[in-house]
């Protein structure tokens, strides 16, 4: 590296993130620009270690470990100390297709692998990574780069989130005719309508899917394969199929009072959310001067639901939980809490959690953040599950009871956890978001095709496709992302687009020069 005690000389900063009641009054991004200097500096940081973890993507303890997409981060990190910027970007579109996506969203393994986090702050990876592909679009570095030659073959993908895009990305490159089916109004899947403007604005979707367009991409939005157009014929006019559908069936919480009204999955929350500020104030980019846009009227009106005035409980943790807190403060709900059935993470690595592994910390996202802002604390109760919702006589839930559970005491074949005696209690709400994780795809187009699906523990289910060759049990069909690995991140399904688009182009060519 080019400065080798820089990891001595300069301390770990990440990019500044506007104050959070100031961020509260519109759906701008909430973190801002570093300094080309201090980003030098933190690019000093990455330390010459000689084995780096950062990009070995790896699962340890059933959770990432490293980049899984195997970026080459120390040799960006020095190009971006060296003020190497066009060439740091080569490097960083050799293996991710979305950095600007994964410098907002991805929970950065990388981090947590780096070798500098044993015993100091790691390297702000994440915060190099999308300074680098923002420099890239400001300088018109990042250009369409169509393919020389067409081979003539066509290939159909399912899906336009991050495995979707990804994998026609690849197959594009390679020469292949590509059609993306997206059931939505609007190309992007999770990264359009799964995770709010605030985190990811959606001029940034738009401006890629545009460049993919002008590449030679064809997208279709508005047609859910399946039901609007049948997925055997799919197999009749295209060469290979590539389903990436996303894992998108909600796990549900069946306690008594669940039917009562005003308790929403997390996804329908977010999702009509999302659809309502961009039909009302465009794609973007847009400013908002400080004011939240005119939202329909109601607690329910149409799709739309409010939080505004109301008394909101978000149940489950995770970055959708986050999401919903996130959002429910930008609508003004009156009280807001966070319930998570597993106990506090500790503040720093336990014994069981040693280095490479991923940090199973205390963390405080944006929602948490803002959130104590407001009411002056955090919102989450951990170590706590819902045993049931409460109604008045109109049938809209009015409150829900809850139990202490404990951890250290797990139920012989039961839950790994037991119930703590005398410890219910009741909470007005008249907004419940279950934001518990997902079981699996919605399969009508696997169905269709005649892909098998395997059948889990507890509901879940996920499309054959074995990791690092993504066939299925039908010949020229090929899966990817949560549809087949079930609910993971961004970067996971990035990686598993473009290695199914390489072994999709292997059977296509016999070959394949994708990576």
């Amino acid at each position: 590296m080019g400065k080798p005690t820089g990891f001595k000389e300069y301390r770990r900063k990440t990019a500044r993130e506007r104050d959070p009641v100031e961020r509260l009054r519109d759906w701008n991004e909430f973190a801002e620009p570093m300094p080309v200097v201090q980003l030098r500096h933190q690019g000093a940081r990455c330390m010459d270690c000689g084995i780096p973890f950062c990009h070995t993507g790896d699962l340890l303890a059933g959770m990432a470990a490293g980049c899984p997409i195997h970026n080459l981060i120390p040799e960006w990190n020095d190009l971006v100390y060296h003020d190497h910027w066009r060439e740091a970007l080569d490097r960083l579109h050799k293996t991710n297709n979305f950095p600007e996506f994964t410098g907002r969203v991805c929970p950065a393994p990388c981090e947590g692998s780096c070798t500098l986090g044993i015993n100091e702050p790691a390297v702000a990876i994440k915060t190099i990574e999308r300074a680098i592909v923002d420099r890239g679009f400001q300088e018109g570095w990042i250009v369409p780069n169509p393919p020389l030659e067409r081979t003539g073959k066509k290939v159909a993908v399912v899906g336009s989130g991050p495995a979707g895009l990804s994998a026609a990305a690849q197959l594009n490159s390679a020469g292949h005719l590509v059609t993306v089916y997206e059931r939505a109004d609007r190309i992007g899947g999770l990264l359009m309508y799964g995770i709010p403007n605030m985190k990811l604005e959606k001029w940034m979707v738009e401006r890629r899917v545009k460049l993919l367009e002008e590449e030679g991409v064809t997208f279709v939005a508005g047609c859910e394969i399946g039901r609007d157009l049948d997925a055997s014929q799919l197999r009749d006019d295209f060469d290979a199929v590539i389903l990436c559908t996303g894992a998108t069936r909600p796990r549900d919480l069946p306690i008594p009072g669940r039917e009562l009204s005003g308790i929403h999955f997390a996804m329908e929350f977010l999702t009509a959310n999302t659809k309502t500020l961009l039909d009302t104030l465009g794609d973007g980019p847009f400013e908002t001067n400080g004011k939240l846009p005119r939202f329909p009227t109601g607690r329910e009106a149409g799709d739309f639901i409010s939080a505004a005035d109301r008394h909101v409980i978000v149940i489950g943790g995770g970055d959708t939980g986050t999401d919903c807190l996130g959002t429910s403060m930008r609508h003004g709900c009156r009280t807001l809490v966070n319930f998570e059935i597993v106990p506090q993470p500790p503040a720093e690595r336990a014994a069981n959690n040693p280095w490479p592994q991923w940090p199973r910390i205390f963390r405080v996202d944006y929602g948490h953040a803002e959130r104590k802002a407001v009411f002056g604390e955090d919102p989450r109760q951990f170590a706590i599950e819902t045993i049931e919702f409460i109604g008045d006589q109109n049938g809209n839930v009015k409150a829900l009871k809850t139990i202490d559970v404990d951890w250290s005491k797990p139920v012989e074949n039961g839950p790994p956890f037991s119930r703590v005696e005398g410890s219910e209690r009741e909470w007005e709400v008249d907004l419940v978001l279950l934001a518990m994780g997902f079981l699996g795809p919605e399969s009508p187009a696997a169905r269709q095709l005649g892909v098998d699906v395997r059948e889990g523990r507890g509901g879940m289910s996920w499309y054959t496709g074995e990791y690092g060759k993504y066939t299925t049990n039908v010949e020229n069909v090929f899966t990817a992302g949560d549809c087949r690995r079930g609910q993971s991140l961004v970067v996971w399904a990035i990686n598993e687009g473009r290695e199914a688009a390489r072994e999709c182009d292997r059977y296509l060519m016999g070959s394949t020069q994708l990576p």
